[in-house]
């Protein structure tokens, strides 16, 4: 049986694979990827340790969960149902979930995690680094950098954030 306390993963090494439903995207991607500063975004694998590296943890996954592994550590958990679809979340949803990613990086690690890590939490912390000032399409060229080129493979979600004005707020 597996002590799900202890499961531990090398959260730089070990990766999710799969070929992503839009596009038909081949990709291998670490559990968590670094965006910037104290962004980070990510898929998950339930149950996983993540060593008490993140002071908040925002999931648009409710169907897995990661294990802190440090709670006491834990400033923040919101925990938000999103689907990967063909059309666009509540943009209220989304617009709250980015100001909250955006505050708290202001008071440490943060971790915005989905399924894979490419769509639901790339829509999020893409929308939460245009509030930041960023252009749409740079926010998204830097998450493909860092995460993966199969990043917003899907097409309406990145068309939504491509039409935002850079600074966009509502």
């Amino acid at each position: 049986m597996v002590d799900f306390e202890q499961l531990l993963a090398d959260l730089d090494t070990h990766h999710i694979e799969g070929i992503a439903r839009e596009g038909r995207t081949p990709f291998s991607v670490p559990l968590i990827s670094h965006v910037k500063d104290n962004l980070w975004q990510g898929g998950c694998v339930g149950g996983v340790s993540l060593q008490g590296r993140f002071r908040h943890i925002i999931s648009l996954y409710p169907w897995e969960r990661y294990n802190p592994g440090g709670a006491e550590l834990l400033d923040s958990f919101v925990e938000v149902v999103l689907y990967d679809g063909p059309q666009v979340p509540d943009e209220n949803q989304l617009y709250s979930l980015a100001k909250w990613v955006n505050i708290c990086k202001q008071h440490g690690p943060t971790l915005v995690h989905c399924q894979a890590g490419l769509n639901r939490s790339a829509l999020v912390t893409t929308l939460s680094l245009v509030l930041d000032g960023m252009a749409p399409t740079e926010a998204i060229a830097l998450l493909r950098a860092y995460r993966s080129p199969a990043v917003l493979c899907n097409k309406a979600f990145e068309k939504w954030l491509l039409a935002l004005p850079q600074g966009s707020s509502k």
